[in-house]
């Protein structure tokens, strides 16, 4: 305990304003805050604290805030997505969503002065934003297909549901989980191919039988930053679908409670299992569960490729199909979000799922409905069966909006993708993630080719650029990629791309 002690003597500027006031503590003078107006906002709160609440403050597009939802699972009904559409579409051309890499939607171009009639509105929808942004538990992943694969080995909807109502108190913000030393990511998976990307989570629970009983063995500590990446190690430990809740909990009490909070760039999970070393940890762990953890099974069942979703499949539900669309690098506008809530509600259940690859399906779709649902003008934007790179192309923000980033990635990459699907046939998809800068949230480290913004000088002026990452594989045997080129200008990359995807994809010029 001395070593915690000790600590708090030792805080960061972070740890500072987080000890003067809660990040929650903003939820109270949001009605002032619209009425005097961004500019006229405490700074601390407006720049950080506000984000507690999900509304981050842009200086890049100052007075238009983005706005982070969470979505357990990646679900929500049509309804819902009408109601955030009607949101975006009061702001005209500043308006857009953002599908992230955590299942999620990103709303671009709010103002402040609306915040108050939002959050209303997302009460009478089942929305929340709370505690999706700073040092806080992340939106939860789960299988995008949970409850309607015919594969799955679990259906991972309501555990991820009771994970996030009992890290925000059902969603009302819940001050126990709201002074983590930095942000944590939860994974839950119930199929074999590893869509959640288990890997690069703080934890991930991985499907595995133990004398013939379902359950999960557990990986701690994976990670993404700018000054390091690591992936998840097993803890050792199997638990029973009923153990996950509790197990969640008593990890992130001890996180909490010991994680290291003098460094920001040292307080991720993985520093302090590297601190105290894994067997501490898990005996801490233990402790305070008040029991023995079982040892992990020895086989997980993480045996298949990863799959995408994108296209036309059966459901385990008879007469029934789930429809993958592909969003080129998860960017749409209130139109396209009413045109899927429309989609949803006339041919579907109303359900629509978000991929952690940025893309949408709508599951509940009759096998009567099929034939006309394809006829819909919306599948030519979005289609069911893109071309190679297109369909497995991953993108942060980007300086469009993000302020961290070094260069512009959704446009560039898209533009650079298309390019060279004019140039190359592909005989399969290739995963391309680009990341604006090294805090790594386009995931560079797991794409098959990974771009990450920085700048170079050339001909005597800076310029953007790229470090050039590959290796990374996710699915089964799932491994982080590494630098392999740095500083490679944005100008003189789509040739370099060229030659990678003909010499290591089997790319053939046209």
């Amino acid at each position: 305990m001395t070593r915690t002690i000790e600590r708090q003597t030792k805080l960061n500027s972070f740890e500072k304003f987080k000890a003067e006031k809660d990040g929650l503590a903003v939820k109270t003078e949001i009605e002032n805050f619209a009425k005097i107006g961004w500019e006229a906002i405490d700074k601390t709160d407006r720049n950080h604290r506000l984000k507690w609440l999900g509304v981050f403050f842009r200086p890049v597009t100052p007075g238009k805030f983005m706005l982070r939802m969470r979505m357990p699972n990646g679900i929500l009904t049509s309804k819902q997505m009408g109601v955030l559409a009607e949101i975006v579409q009061r702001y005209g051309n500043d308006g857009s969503a953002d599908i992230t890499t955590r299942q999620n939607l990103q709303l671009r171009g709010i103002a402040i002065e609306d915040i108050p009639d939002i959050f209303n509105k997302f009460e009478k929808a089942g929305l929340t934003s709370v505690q999706s942004g700073m040092d806080n538990v992340r939106n939860i992943t789960g299988s995008p297909v949970a409850g309607i694969d015919a594969n799955e080995l679990y259906d991972t909807r309501e555990l991820v549901k009771q994970v996030q109502d009992m890290i925000t108190g059902n969603n009302k913000g819940n001050s126990e989980f709201t002074n983590l030393p930095r942000k944590f990511n939860i994974a839950i998976a119930g199929c074999r191919d590893n869509s959640v990307h288990a890997e690069i989570n703080d934890i991930a629970f991985i499907p595995a039988y133990k004398n013939e009983k379902f359950g999960f063995n557990i990986l701690v500590g994976g990670f993404f930053s700018a000054k390091r990446c690591e992936a998840a190690i097993p803890l050792n430990a199997w638990v029973e679908p009923s153990q996950v809740l509790t197990l969640c909990r008593v990890i992130l009490e001890v996180y909490r409670d010991y994680g290291l909070r003098e460094n920001r760039q040292k307080s991720r999970l993985m520093w302090l299992i590297d601190e105290w070393g894994l067997e501490e940890f898990r005996s801490k762990v233990e402790g305070q569960m008040g029991i023995t953890l079982e040892t992990e099974a020895l086989k997980d069942e993480i045996i298949w490729e990863k799959r995408d979703h994108i296209g036309i499949y059966k459901q385990k539900q008879l007469g029934l199909n789930y429809v993958g669309l592909n969003i080129p690098v998860g960017r749409f506008y209130a139109a396209d979000m009413f045109d899927l809530a429309r989609l949803a509600e006339v041919y579907g259940n109303g359900e629509i799922r978000l991929t952690v690859e940025q893309n949408v399906i709508i599951p509940n779709i009759p096998d009567s409905r099929l034939e006309t649902f394809l006829t819909e003008p919306l599948l030519e934007k979005f289609s069911i069966d893109p071309q190679s790179l297109t369909r497995a192309i991953v993108s942060c923000t980007g300086s469009q909006f993000c302020n961290f980033a070094l260069i512009e990635t959704k446009n560039r990459a898209l533009a650079i993708a298309k390019e060279l699907e004019t140039e190359l046939s592909m005989p399969k998809p290739v995963r391309i993630h680009w990341t604006g800068c090294p805090n790594s949230c386009g995931q560079p480290q797991v794409a098959e080719i990974g771009l990450m913004g920085t700048k170079v000088r050339k001909n005597g002026k800076m310029v953007d650029a790229v470090n050039l990452y590959m290796g990374g594989k996710v699915g089964k045997d799932a491994q982080l990629g590494s630098c392999i080129q740095k500083s490679i200008p944005c100008e003189d990359l789509k040739p370099i791309l060229r030659n990678l995807l003909i010499e290591n994809f089997a790319a053939q010029p046209k």
